[in-house]
């Protein structure tokens, strides 16, 4: 795919979240970054796995990781291909000790994620997302298990939701979303696990009314459209990437379009 070698890929992402799982085992400190959020030893010590790696498997691929140099737009505008990664999506899961955090390297072709890699450390789960080739998960035995949405049936939803993230826009929503489903289910998971539970159909909405990033969001991009889904802002237009702002619109993830329809 695209040059790519997928199973490299599943491997460094393994690779990372056993580093991961190397500190959540340890009584880790906590330190703050500039924006408030919280950082510690496995964001890095994921951030160095994978940037070495990536770097010696494919040393013509550029890389934008949360965790790394952040490059100026004037170095990084031109960019055709390059890899966003994520070390530790979830680190307020990390730190409450919860599961729900995750490791995320997408490959960005012109702006939109093509190829989407998420690895679930302690359920030794991996997503994968191929563009035009579909979606599928592997299981901590290495079963490969194909995965798809599902589309909401009558009046019942289930809607996926931060743990950490709450908002007024959202419960704003939920009361235009409550004119047409008179059983709406609410669940919470951390990090990219939201995007993903749309891909694989335990969920048929996830709406973010709140601040992202970029690298939050690409692999999990990549893997819930390859599996059938989309992803979208508040306008209806498709999430892009390598902006000059590296900030995220509101979006929502929607198994079928039709559940955001007149809203």
């Amino acid at each position: 795919m695209h040059g790519i070698d997928v199973k490299q890929l599943i491997a460094v992402v393994q690779d990372a979240g056993d580093k991961i799982m190397e500190v959540y085992e340890t009584d880790f400190t906590v330190e703050t970054k500039e924006d408030e959020s919280p950082l510690t030893a496995a964001d890095k010590a994921s951030h160095t796995v994978i940037q070495s790696r990536l770097a010696q498997l494919y040393p013509d691929i550029p890389i934008l990781s949360e965790e790394g140099k952040h490059l100026s737009y004037d170095e990084r505008k031109h960019w055709e291909r390059f890899w966003l990664v994520d070390p530790l999506d979830g680190t307020k899961e990390f730190v409450k000790r919860n599961g729900d955090f995750t490791v995320n390297i997408a490959l960005i072709e012109q702006g939109v994620p093509v190829l989407g890699v998420v690895s679930v450390p302690v359920e030794g789960i991996v997503y994968v997302g191929v563009s035009g080739e579909g979606a599928y998960k592997i299981d901590r035995e290495g079963t490969k298990e194909p995965i798809h949405v599902q589309f909401a049936l009558d009046d019942a939803l289930t809607l996926v939701e931060s743990r950490s993230h709450p908002s007024p826009e959202l419960e704003s929503l939920l009361v235009k979303l409550q004119t047409r489903f008179s059983d709406i289910r609410r669940i919470q998971r951390g990090s990219s696990l939201k995007i993903c539970a749309v891909a694989e159909g335990s969920a048929h909405i996830y709406p973010r009314m709140g601040p992202t990033m970029e690298w939050d969001t690409a692999a999990g991009q990549a893997v819930v459209e390859a599996a059938g889904g989309l992803m979208l802002k508040l306008d209806g237009t498709r999430l892009t990437y390598n902006k000059e702002n590296l900030k995220n619109d509101y979006f929502i993830v929607v198994s079928d379009q039709r559940i955001t329809a007149d809203m």
